[in-house]
């Protein structure tokens, strides 16, 4: 059994993450980490396991790598789409992936460290290219409530709180999702979160009209 924390402050993708691991048996999560304080106490409260990460809790990377290291474990980083992965290989991770990391390549990356391997997913590869012409695709064929309900879903908003952000009802912003989910290709809220965050030219687009938002309350 591989033995896994998980550490990120994006709780939906922390969530998403933890949905794929679930479902293979060779596989337990024993720590989900929102932040680097709980990250280091569950490096120092197990051994000998396999720790993910995302560059976006912004550790101490020299001292983060020291404490894995003592404690017989072995890391995986997150990275952002636009990451270097430079410093984290240079200061010894055993695997890389990035935000747009398919469920497949996820559990390879995870085997191969857990069994004492290195993995490195390729940055600039024609998955990656083609995943953001998808979401361009996708981007240029949701209207503009739409693309506000698909801000505040990867923000984590309920439909309540969606309803009252524009104003509108919640049995609205149910009708709003389906039509979304038909675009996606997705079933339900978790998915559509990790589908905008897997897809770049999407997630810029619901970024903008998040940003665009907080200007007007």
């Amino acid at each position: 059994m591989n033995k896994i924390i998980l550490a990120d402050n994006q709780a939906i993708f922390r969530a998403g993450t933890a949905k794929i691991l679930a479902m293979e048996d060779d596989f337990r999560i024993i720590a989900q980490c929102p932040d680097s304080d709980r990250l280091y106490q569950a490096i120092d409260a197990f051994r000998g396991v396999v720790l993910m990460f995302a560059a976006t809790l912004k550790t101490d990377l020299k001292m983060l790598m020291n404490r894995i290291a003592g404690a017989g474990s072995r890391a995986i980083v997150i990275l952002e789409n636009d990451d270097s992965p430079q410093p984290f290989l240079s200061a010894g991770v055993e695997g890389l992936i990035y935000r747009n990391v398919s469920g497949p390549s996820l559990l390879d990356c995870a085997r191969r460290v857990a069994g004492g391997e290195h993995f490195e997913q390729p940055a600039g590869s024609a998955d990656k290219r083609e995943e953001d012409a998808v979401g361009a695709r996708v981007r240029d064929r949701l209207t503009s409530k739409e693309m506000k309900i698909v801000a505040l879903i990867t923000q984590g908003c309920k439909n309540k709180e969606i309803a009252m952000r524009l104003g509108t009802t919640e049995q609205v912003v149910k009708n709003y999702l389906r039509s979304i989910y038909d675009k996606t290709g997705v079933s339900d809220r978790l998915e559509l979160a990790l589908f905008t965050m897997h897809h770049k030219m999407l997630f810029q687009a619901a970024t903008a009209v998040s940003e665009q938002m907080m200007q007007t309350m």
